[in-house]
């Protein structure tokens, strides 16, 4: 009888977890297309400036930098490395990386765009 009650409890189980993949994948999916990168939270657009800095570093192309940077909206490309290096100062980046954003920063509001 107590094998029993563990079979009961398992099937119970995995019927559960079926209908609720079921319901989460078939009858009511989230629908979520055609974002753009601006709609991101503030510390994955951080995450995204340091990648890109970190790119820089070996680049050493400001105008690259400032055409990835592009894709967070109208700001410049300096202002959205400031806003993203103001973030790793105020939410303890490594040191190493606050240099690395701060590096390019410097190179954006250098660069004049043209070639």
């Amino acid at each position: 009888m107590r094998n029993y009650r563990w079979i009961l409890i398992v099937i119970a189980l995995i019927a559960g977890v079926g209908m609720g993949l079921a319901y989460g994948w078939y009858i009511d999916p989230i629908d979520f297309f055609d974002l753009t990168p601006d709609t991101l939270r503030a510390d994955y657009k951080a995450d995204y400036v340091l990648m890109t800095a970190e790119a820089f570093r070996f680049e050493q192309d400001p105008g690259l930098a400032a055409r990835r940077l592009a894709i967070f909206g109208a700001q410049s490309p300096s202002s959205i490395a400031a806003d993203g290096l103001d973030y790793a100062r105020a939410n303890g980046f490594a040191d190493s990386d606050i240099v690395l954003i701060q590096e390019m920063v410097t190179a954006l509001q250098a660069w004049s765009g043209l070639p």
